[in-house]
């Protein structure tokens, strides 16, 4: 027997959207997915996250630079393969880290806090079901945590309103997707029930 309901069909039907139009979503669409991040669960409920929504174009872009430069200087610390390529592709002219999504929605915790990252991916998976749910696009991006040290970076950051000691987690880029986004098949063999 298959269950079926809005949440579920939301869950199969959201992608992550690497296109869209220039169109900014509106103040409302906007506030609907900031709620949807702070009703998600955190470890003890500290509720100890930021969000910071970036929709100013000029602050986007600079934030880019920023982030391309970084990228030049970076070294990975680790196999992933997007940490891999990502210096070579920050080269390219037309390179957005954000996807050029026309708002960028910006998680950030307290150090030291070991659910810091757990409970802002949380709250970013509420945000990208909640654009889903309104006909927005999204996208995770991670970048930003991976230049979370780089001091062009954070300065930028701190800029904005993130505040000095919370640590960059992630970030959800969010607005009208460009172009329809397929469905990847699902991987076989990870699920397993003890029953």
């Amino acid at each position: 027997m298959s269950i079926d309901n809005e949440i579920l069909k939301c869950i199969r039907e959201r992608r992550s959207n690497r296109r869209f139009t220039e169109a900014q979503i509106a103040p409302e669409q906007l506030d609907a997915l900031l709620d949807a991040a702070i009703w998600a669960p955190s470890g003890g409920n500290n509720q100890s996250w930021l969000f910071t929504a970036v929709q100013k174009r000029e602050a986007l872009l600079q934030l880019n630079e920023i982030v391309r430069e970084a990228f030049q200087r970076w070294t990975p610390d680790d196999d992933y393969p997007g940490k891999l390529t990502i210096g070579e592709r920050a080269k390219k002219a037309g390179f957005s880290f954000y996807h050029n999504a026309p708002t960028l929605i910006i998680a950030s915790n307290r150090p030291n806090y070991e659910n810091a990252m757990a409970d802002c991916a949380l709250a970013l998976q509420n945000i990208f079901l909640a654009a889903r749910s309104l006909g927005l696009g999204s996208c995770y991006i991670n970048q930003l945590h991976w230049l979370r040290d780089d001091p062009g970076v954070r300065e930028y950051l701190f800029g904005l309103g993130v505040p000095k000691e919370h640590t960059i987690c992630a970030a959800a880029a969010v607005g009208f997707a460009g172009a329809a986004a397929p469905a990847p098949a699902r991987k076989k063999g990870t699920i397993n029930i003890i029953r």
